[in-house]
């Protein structure tokens, strides 16, 4: 049996552990964007590829604040956006975001770019970056999503129902549903996901079109400068284990969850269809269509705004800047009621 000094050693090894823990979780370096943009690496349990990271960055606020927000990006993405960050900032919101495992800065040598066989994998990302963030002072966390971040916070804020770790959603462009051209009931999609249950390592084709990153960066026809190694014109070729991951979370959007914390949900005015360069691409969602996003978004339970928006792109805050500027007065109009 333990005498009472042995387990009060023990515990306090416990102590040093835990703190030694925390200490790596939240050890920053100076971040690729430069100025007061910061890193922490955060390493996770290893999965079927193995070692697996994430990659907190962090800008804060002009002034000190308890209030934050943790911007998840979109598929075939990192994130880049210093604008949205210091618009954040300006309006007093300490800025995080998350570079998902296997995205930009957390790829690894041993990793497929993009792979996931379930959504839910992702989940350990946001626990680690919202409890750092809560830890560091944060009294009301926004949780912010875009396409495929926002397909991935909704699913989590359906499965967090009670969590004290973030206090809002805002769901920029979310991919709740595939782009088809008919409904996704009569594509093949269901059964390619069900191909990747049993086969998740298996290819799925690779993206074809190069319009949309020439609409965006600034060796093309846009006015935005990001690494094209982590964010490429043309994405990687996924796994049907992924199609299945986004399959299955977009099917449980699709039962109208029930979310307990407020939401606002935002999105382009129109869908651009075209396989030719068009100026186009420059006033409405070359990705997703936005019928989509409005019928399945009405589902969901809960305090919804729903805004949307004159000419805006995919991703908004990328759009031509007086629609990004509509966006941003949208957006801390509704921040500000909280």
């Amino acid at each position: 049996m333990k005498t009472n000094n042995q387990k009060t050693a023990g515990f306090i090894l416990f102590l040093i552990c835990l703190v030694q823990y925390s200490t790596a979780q939240i050890t920053y370096s100076n971040d690729i964007l430069g100025g007061d943009f910061k890193k922490a690496t955060i390493h996770q349990p290893d999965d079927y590829e193995g070692n697996i990271t994430c990659t907190l960055v962090r800008k804060l606020a002009n002034k000190k604040s308890t209030k934050a927000v943790l911007y998840i990006h979109g598929f075939n993405d990192y994130f880049f956006q210093e604008e949205m960050a210091d618009e954040y900032t300006s309006h007093g919101i300490n800025f995080y975001a998350l570079d998902l495992r296997k995205y930009g800065r957390s790829i690894l040598p041993n990793h497929k770019m993009n792979n996931v066989r379930d959504l839910r994998e992702y989940f350990a990302d946001i626990d680690t970056a919202l409890k750092i963030i809560q830890q560091e002072g944060s009294v009301k966390t926004i949780l912010s999503g875009h396409s495929t971040g926002g397909l991935i916070v909704t699913y989590y804020a359906q499965q967090h129902r009670n969590s004290k770790l973030f206090h809002a959603l805002f769901l920029n462009s979310p991919f709740f549903d595939f782009n088809a051209p008919i409904p996704t009931e009569q594509t093949p999609i269901p059964k390619l996901a069900k191909q990747g249950q049993t086969t998740p390592d298996s290819l799925n084709k690779r993206g074809t079109s190069t319009l949309y990153g020439e609409s965006l960066h600034k060796s093309a026809r846009g006015e935005w400068n990001y690494s094209l190694e982590w964010k490429p014109f043309i994405s990687e070729a996924t796994n049907y284990g992924w199609l299945n991951a986004i399959y299955t979370a977009q099917q449980n959007i699709k039962k109208g969850p029930k979310i307990t914390q407020p939401i606002l949900l935002m999105y382009s005015d129109n869908t651009v269809r075209t396989t030719t360069w068009t100026d186009r691409m420059f006033t409405g969602d070359a990705v997703l269509d936005v019928k989509d996003i409005s019928e399945i978004g009405a589902k969901i339970k809960g305090r919804k705004t729903i805004v949307v928006i004159k000419n805006g792109m995919h991703d908004l805050v990328l759009s031509p800047k007086p629609v990004r500027d509509m966006v941003y007065t949208e957006l801390f109009s509704w921040l500000a009621k909280f």
